[in-house]
C-alpha cells in the first residue's frame, strides 16, 4: 500500500506558475509606483513666474502678457493662480567686477544707477497694481533653482505630496551671453529637484514689426544686410501691431499661498538671500567704489539734462516732447544739435532697457499726427529712427556673434578681397587719448567727454566719434564699441555692436568716413558745443575752434591755449573723407530732436550750418500704417 504524501507537479507546469507569480508582483508593483506618479502629478502645482530683463515695464509687454495667459489657463489653486514678477541683478552683467573681454567695465555705474531706478520704478507700479516685484542678486539660473527648491519644500510641508511646477516666461534676447544664461535657467528649473518639470518660455518682442511678418524668403534669415532694403520693403509690406495696454489688477495679482508667500516675502521660516519683495542691492552692494557711486548720484550740470530711470519717466518724456513741448514736428531740423535738453527725444536711455516701447512711440507719433494735422517728415522720422533699433536687433539674430568679430560679417573678406578690408592697428595712448577726448580734434574730445561726465552722447557725435576711431585712428573698432557699453547710459548691444560694426565697414556697406573738421563747422557752427566740453578752447575765435592746430605761437599767447600744454596736438593726421560717401544720416539712433515754429526748418538751431541744410535734402521720407 502507497503512502499518501504531497502531490508534485511537472517540472515545466512549476516553472511557469512561478513565472506568473513574479509577472504578477511586478504588475502590482508598477501600478502602486504609476499610481503613485499620478498622484505626484496632481499634487504638481504650475507656477509662473515672469522674468524681467529688458522689459522693464507694464505696457505694450508681450512676454508678461504670456506669463498672465499661461496663468490663466492652469488648474484653479492658489499657487497657479497669479503671477510671479522677478527681476536678478546678475553680477555677470552689471556691477563693478564684471569685466568685459577688453579689459573694461561691463555696466558701468551711471548705467546701473539708471537701471536701479528702473527697477524701483517697476516694483512700485505692480506694487500700485496689487502685485510685487521679486528683486534679486546672483547668477540668475541659481537664483531660480534655490527659489523653486525653497517654495516646493515649503509647499509640501503644508500639503503632503505637493510640489510646484515653475513655468518660466521671458523676453527673448538674441546674443550669445543671454541665450547661454537662458540655457542654464532652463536647466536650473528642470533639474532643482528630482524628477522636476519646469520650463522656460522665450518670446520674441523689442522690434516694432513681429517676426513672423517679415516679408523676407526664409524669415529674418533672408533680410538684407543693408538697412535701405530692408526699411523699404518692411513700410511697404507690414504693418505695426498695436501696443498692448498694461494688464488690469487681476491679472497681476501673486500667487494666494501662504506657504509660497513667506518665501518670496523673505519672513518666513526659509527664505532665499539677497531674494525677496523688499530686496533692492545698493550701488555699494553691486560692487561700484564710493568715488564712482559720488559721480552717479551727483550729476554733472554741463549735461543735457537728468536722467531717471524707470517707466515713470520715461512715459513722461515722451508725453512731454510730443505733446507738452510740441517738438515732434520739427525733429527732423533739430535732431543733430548737441547742446541742449531738447535738440532730440533723449528717449534711447528707457528705449535700452525697456522702460518704454518702440511702438508705444510710435503710436503717440501717429496720435498726435491724427489729433494735430501735421503729418512731415519729422513727424515720420522718429518712427524711422525706431526701425534702425529693431533693424539692428534683427541684423543680430541672423549674424549671431559675428557681429562682435574684429572682421564683422565680412569674415575672410576683410583681408583684402572686399573693398572695405582694414588692416586694423593698435595703439593704446591713442586709444586712452580717445577716451578721455584728448585727441587734438575738438569736436572728437567735446563728445567724449560729454560721454564720460554724462553717459550720453548726440547721434552726430556717435557718428563722428567711431570714423574718427575705426577709420582715421585705424584702431580695432572693438575697443569703442567695448567703451561705448561701459560708459552708455542707453547701451543696447544690438545697435551699439551693430553700428560699431557697421561704421567700421565690417558689414560690407558703404564705408562712411567723417571729416572731422567740416562736421564740427556744418553741427557747431559757432563752437559754443566744443567750448563747453573744452573749457580749455574757451578764448579761440570762432575761425580757429575747431582747428586749433592752426594758431601761430603768437595766438596761442593772446587765446591763452597753448598746444601740447593746456590743449593736446592732434595725435593723428585725419584722411580725407571718402569721395563716395557722404555726410549723412546713415544709422539713426533712438529718436532725437528738438523744434521750432511750424513752417520753419531747423527751429531755433543757430548752429546748423550750411552743410547740415544740404544733408538734410537727400533723406526721403517713408511711412508707417499699425494694425
Amino acid at each position: 500500500m502507497h503512502k499518501a504524501g504531497k502531490s508534485s507537479l511537472p517540472l515545466s507546469l512549476s516553472s511557469s506558475l512561478s513565472s506568473l507569480s513574479t509577472l504578477f508582483i511586478l504588475i502590482v508593483m508598477l501600478s502602486s509606483r504609476a499610481r503613485s506618479l499620478s498622484m505626484s502629478a496632481t499634487k504638481t502645482k504650475p507656477i509662473h513666474f515672469h522674468w524681467f530683463r529688458q522689459d522693464l515695464r507694464l505696457h505694450d509687454n508681450p512676454a508678461l502678457n504670456k506669463c498672465i495667459q499661461n496663468s490663466n489657463r492652469s488648474p484653479k489653486n492658489d499657487v497657479s493662480n497669479g503671477i510671479v514678477p522677478i527681476y536678478c541683478f546678475d553680477p555677470r552683467f552689471v556691477g563693478g567686477n564684471s569685466i568685459t573681454t577688453f579689459g573694461s567695465q561691463k555696466c558701468g555705474v551711471m548705467r546701473a544707477k539708471f537701471l536701479l531706478d528702473s527697477v524701483e520704478d517697476l516694483r512700485q507700479n505692480l506694487e500700485k497694481k496689487g502685485s510685487g516685484l521679486i528683486v534679486a542678486y546672483g547668477k540668475t539660473e541659481d537664483i531660480m533653482a534655490n527659489l523653486c527648491k525653497t517654495i516646493d519644500e515649503e509647499v509640501a510641508k503644508k500639503e503632503e505630496g505637493a510640489g510646484i511646477e515653475p513655468m518660466v516666461s521671458v523676453q527673448e534676447e538674441p546674443s550669445s551671453e543671454e541665450y547661454k544664461v537662458d540655457k542654464a535657467v532652463k536647466r536650473a528649473v528642470k533639474t532643482f529637484k528630482k524628477n522636476a518639470t519646469g520650463s522656460l518660455d522665450t518670446i520674441w518682442a523689442a522690434t516694432l514689426y513681429d517676426l513672423d511678418d517679415l516679408p523676407f524668403n526664409d524669415g529674418v534669415l533672408g533680410m538684407p544686410d543693408t538697412f535701405t532694403p530692408f526699411r523699404n520693403k518692411v513700410e511697404k509690406k507690414c504693418r505695426i501691431p498695436s501696443p498692448l495696454p498694461v494688464p488690469p489688477k487681476t491679472s497681476l495679482a501673486m500667487p494666494k499661498n501662504q506657504a509660497v508667500t513667506s518665501v518670496l516675502t523673505g519672513k518666513g521660516e526659509s527664505s532665499v538671500p539677497n531674494c525677496s519683495l523688499s530686496y533692492m542691492p545698493t550701488l555699494a552692494d553691486l560692487g561700484y567704489s564710493p568715488e564712482e557711486i559720488n559721480q552717479a548720484t551727483n550729476p554733472d550740470e554741463r549735461g543735457v539734462m537728468t536722467f531717471v530711470g524707470g517707466e515713470t519717466a520715461g512715459l513722461k518724456r515722451v508725453q512731454e516732447y510730443i505733446f507738452d513741448k510740441d517738438l515732434l514736428k520739427t525733429y527732423f531740423d533739430t535732431r543733430n544739435g548737441m547742446l541742449g535738453g531738447d535738440y532730440s527725444t533723449k528717449f534711447s536711455p528707457w528705449l535700452a532697457h525697456g522702460c518704454i516701447s518702440p511702438r508705444f512711440i510710435a503710436k503717440e507719433c501717429k496720435r498726435y499726427e491724427d489729433e494735430t494735422g501735421i503729418v512731415n517728415k519729422s513727424t515720420y522720422w522718429v518712427v524711422f529712427e525706431l526701425l534702425w533699433g529693431c533693424y539692428f536687433r534683427l541684423f543680430s539674430l541672423k549674424h549671431g556673434d559675428k557681429i562682435f568679430l574684429l572682421d564683422g560679417t565680412l569674415g575672410r573678406e576683410a583681408h583684402g578681397t572686399h573693398p572695405n578690408s582694414v588692416k586694423w592697428g593698435m595703439n593704446k595712448k591713442h586709444v586712452q587719448a580717445w577716451r578721455e577726448g584728448k585727441t587734438g580734434y575738438p569736436l572728437v574730445d567735446a563728445n567724449m567727454r560729454e560721454l564720460a561726465a554724462t553717459g550720453f552722447m548726440s547721434n552726430r557725435g556717435r557718428q563722428n566719434v567711431a570714423s574718427f576711431l575705426a577709420l582715421d585712428m585705424k584702431t580695432d573698432w572693438r575697443y569703442g564699441a567695448d567703451h561705448f557699453e561701459t560708459t552708455l547710459l542707453d547701451h543696447d548691444v544690438y545697435a551699439n555692436w551693430g553700428n560699431w560694426c557697421q561704421a567700421a565697414g565690417m558689414t560690407g556697406g558703404r564705408v562712411n568716413r567723417f571729416n572731422i573738421v567740416k562736421q564740427s563747422k556744418d553741427y557747431d557752427k559757432e563752437g559754443d558745443y566744443v567750448r563747453h566740453w573744452c573749457p580749455e578752447l574757451c578764448n579761440i575765435p570762432t575761425k580757429l575752434v575747431h582747428e586749433p592746430w592752426k594758431m601761430s605761437s603768437e595766438q596761442q599767447m593772446e587765446f591763452d591755449c597753448r598746444l601740447g600744454v593746456d590743449y593736446p596736438n592732434p595725435i593723428v593726421t585725419v584722411t580725407a573723407s571718402n569721395p563716395y560717401s557722404r555726410d549723412r544720416d546713415n544709422k539713426g539712433g533712438k529718436g532725437r530732436g528738438k523744434g521750432g515754429e511750424k513752417g520753419k526748418r531747423g527751429g531755433n538751431n543757430p548752429n546748423r550750418g550750411r552743410g547740415q541744410r544740404q544733408d538734410m535734402k537727400s533723406l526721403k521720407q517713408g511711412g508707417y500704417t499699425f494694425d
